[in-house]
């Protein structure tokens, strides 16, 4: 794993920095989040720096209630209380910190997208499917099919049923990422235009995420590797919704199976909840994630205290 330079992080942030761990409760907490959480956690104290947690349940079809549930719980169990986002706030019903809760907040973020348009210009709507898009074809070494521009000039306004996208033109955005360094990304390339709204209405991932960390102030955005691709659209997007200073970003390594693939909820992939049933203790399940992450050179009991060595 690529050596962290601390100092050289601190410098780019102001003090007491806000990062955030947002899990997504799509399934039951796995030991690819207590390694995303170690981080998150780790680097915090390190830095005298504060977590916010969030709860990313903008894929209504696939949240439940039985998953935020036992999400919190287990949290509690493994001894990681955020600083921002208390459990407790979740727990009691509406809040702020959870997406499906704050669909005005996108709204309004939405109305700054066309207001910041020539006429709206720069927002469209768009009635593609996946599969439309899969059948316009694209780069076959692309990891996703871009966006082929399909409804770009067609002219749709937004309407339910219809998805809303977000124009993409070409250009590139740089950035340095605390662990991993320079990086250059190609959005156009990558994604095509942006898709903000589905066509059932559901908030994409990549537009409330940004929202979401521009409304909080977060400082610091620690997540795993699979999510590097996004960086650039999300840099750009956070321009257009009026971020003056955008986040530092970390992509750290994911714990992965034998085979390379990455952990998973939908494969019930190391859960906590087995581990807990098993007598496994706390400091044991972060140990073990920290080793597999390569953050430990052997599996030993961890204590949250020690997260920021």
């Amino acid at each position: 794993m690529a050596s962290l330079d601390l100092d050289a992080l601190a410098a780019r942030l102001p003090d007491r920095p806000l990062t955030r761990f947002a899990p997504s409760p799509t399934g039951y907490l796995h030991l690819g989040h207590v390694a995303s959480a170690i981080h998150v956690w780790g680097i915090a104290r390190a830095l005298g720096g504060r977590v916010l947690l969030r709860l990313e349940d903008h894929d209504g079809g696939r949240c439940r209630p039985e998953y935020e549930a036992a999400l919190l719980e287990d949290l509690e169990w493994l001894g990681l209380e955020p600083d921002a986002g208390a459990i407790g706030e979740l727990r009691a019903g509406t809040s702020p910190i959870r997406q499906s809760d704050c669909g005005g907040t996108y709204d309004e973020a939405l109305r700054r997208l066309i207001g910041a348009g020539d006429g709206g210009g720069q927002v469209f709507g768009c009635d593609c499917s996946r599969r439309d898009i899969a059948a316009e074809g694209g780069d076959q070494f692309n990891e996703e099919t871009p966006y082929p521009g399909r409804c770009r000039e067609r002219g749709l306004g937004i309407a339910t049923g219809r998805g809303v996208r977000l124009r993409i033109e070409a250009g590139t955005e740089r950035f340095t990422d605390a662990l991993l360094g320079e990086r250059v990304q190609r959005p156009a390339a990558q994604c095509g235009d942006l898709l903000v709204r589905d066509r059932r209405g559901q908030w994409t991932y990549q537009f409330a995420v940004v929202v979401d960390d521009l409304r909080h102030g977060v400082d610091l955005v620690i997540r795993g590797e699979d999510l590097l691709s996004s960086t650039g659209r999300q840099l750009r997007l956070g321009r257009l919704l009026g971020g003056a200073r955008p986040p530092v970003f970390l992509h750290h390594p994911l714990i992965t199976k034998p085979n390379g693939a990455k952990l998973s909820k939908a494969s019930g992939d190391s859960g906590i909840r087995e581990l807990r049933r098993a007598g496994v203790s706390p400091a044991a399940v972060l140990g073990r994630a920290a080793w597999l992450t390569a953050l430990l050179d052997k599996p030993r009991e961890l204590g949250v205290g020690e997260l920021a060595g």
